[in-house]
């Protein structure tokens, strides 16, 4: 009866001519592999994929800027992707501004709209003193503007379901394939009376109503700080 044989081995992981042959009889396991090459081949990686995309976040006016550091051909290239991104949304353009909604239109300007594009619903104050409706009333004109290919309505709030509380104004509501997506009441899941169009066009990311990648969330809004100045100094006036 063989016996089994106990086989001194000081490290197994030692690269030696008696640890290769043990390893091919099966006597102890195969060395693991060195991950250091892996890693720096994914870091070269990973630099060589940065530059390649370094013109990705890049306007039309910023990659002009760019044509005495850049090479031509490259730059060329990436003006005529955004041409073709620009082109594809203005034919998506459909709506542009803010849709007044009346009661016996509701099915029909939204929940069957909403079978072609995102359409998103203000329901705004009934009083008109509401500081967080005023906020996104104007919000929801500026975005209005730039994402054309989603439709926002506003309505009052109480014209749309009667008895509705004042203090649950503004709600948004999300609608997509004739069901609501997302509701938000107020703006306290935004950022409150503060809320600019960079927290609006979070949202509409997060509900798939803009891709992440979109060239207009890369444009710079000159204008936005302007309004939102604006905003919090009225709003600081409303609260004194």
């Amino acid at each position: 009866m063989d016996m089994p044989v106990n086989v001194p081995v000081d490290d197994p992981n030692a690269d030696t001519e008696w640890n290769d042959i043990l390893r091919k009889h099966g006597i102890i396991p195969e060395k693991e592999p060195d991950p250091e090459p892996i890693i720096q081949e994914a870091l070269l990686e990973a630099v060589k994929r940065a530059h390649e995309n370094r013109l990705e976040d890049k306007d039309l006016d910023e990659l002009a800027a760019l044509e005495d550091e850049e090479d031509e051909a490259f730059l060329a290239t990436y003006r005529q992707k955004r041409l073709a991104e620009m082109a594809r949304l203005q034919q998506r353009a459909l709506y542009g501004q803010v849709f007044p909604l009346q009661k016996p239109d509701y099915a029909r300007d939204v929940t069957e709209e909403s079978a072609r594009a995102f359409v998103l619903v203000n329901l705004t104050s009934s009083l008109g003193t509401n500081v967080e409706s005023r906020v996104l009333s104007e919000l929801w004109r500026q975005a209005a503007r730039k994402y054309g290919d989603v439709k926002f309505c506003e309505m009052r709030a109480d014209l749309c379901i009667e008895g509705y509380p004042e203090k649950n104004t503004p709600t948004i509501l999300v609608y997509k394939d004739g069901d609501i997506k997302r509701q938000i009441v107020t703006l306290a899941q935004l950022n409150g009376v503060r809320t600019g169009l960079r927290d609006l066009e979070r949202l509409l990311v997060e509900v798939g109503a803009v891709t992440e990648n979109d060239m207009r969330l890369r444009r710079k809004d000159d204008d936005e700080d302007e309004n939102k100045n604006g905003q919090e100094n009225e709003d600081d006036d409303d609260w004194d």
